[in-house]
């Protein structure tokens, strides 16, 4: 409970934490940085690390002269791709030995193969948009890899969804966070990126559930 309030309270004032980190790690905190992205993107079992806001935070700090843009983008944009990278391998080596067997509970060969069906349709897409859904962007790649994405196809989107989400979130960062209404209301800016991002998978979870009757009933 404690650590889950930590985590809260890491992400609604992500810039109080960050001016600790910089003032105690100095340029070590590139270092942080990079390890923290890597881990949101790269290992399913961290999906509660900050993203966006953290991202946009850092962009904050790097307009007030506090941190190097330059770096910034060049380090996250390669710890997105390699976490990324990470997760869909170990999501292709787990995901045999999760479906091996046809009479595992809830798991069986055809729900791989639908997964696998999916991202060969629509796994471009689904890679990128994953990018600005908080969680979701941490599953993705894993499932990919579990449905036999092809490496190369995924790999493409990969690199394009890892460069657009880093870059969109540092300079929205760059350019709107030292602006004296976003530093007053940093908390409030923090929560709306929140609201904003997971607003797509809620409004897929309604229609699937809407949807959920009619398929009943035909």
């Amino acid at each position: 409970m404690e650590l889950l309030t930590y985590l809260i309270d890491l992400i609604l004032h992500v810039d109080r934490h960050l001016s600790e980190l910089i003032q105690q790690f100095g340029p070590w905190v590139y270092g942080l940085m990079f390890l923290v992205t890597f881990c949101e993107t790269g290992l399913v079992v961290t999906p509660i690390l900050p993203g966006d806001s953290l991202l946009f935070a850092l962009g904050a700090f790097a307009g007030l002269g506090q941190l190097d843009l330059t770096t910034l983008m060049v380090l996250l944009i390669a710890a997105a791709i390699l976490g990324d990278s990470v997760n869909y391998w170990l999501g292709s080596l787990a995901g045999p030995r999760i479906f091996r067997g046809e009479n595992v509970r809830f798991l069986n060969r055809k729900h791989l193969d639908k997964t696998h069906e999916f991202f060969e349709r629509y796994g471009g897409k689904a890679i990128i948009f994953a990018r600005f859904v908080p969680i979701v962007r941490t599953f993705a790649p894993f499932v990919a890899g579990m449905g036999r994405m092809t490496y190369r196809r995924f790999m493409a989107y990969n690199v394009i969804g890892g460069v657009v989400w880093v870059t969109l979130f540092l300079l929205a960062g760059y350019f709107f966070g030292s602006r004296e209404f976003v530093k007053r209301n940093f908390t409030l800016v923090i929560l709306a990126i929140i609201v904003v991002s997971v607003m797509p998978a809620v409004f897929e979870y309604v229609r699937e559930r809407r949807r959920m009757p009619r398929a009943e009933g035909t």
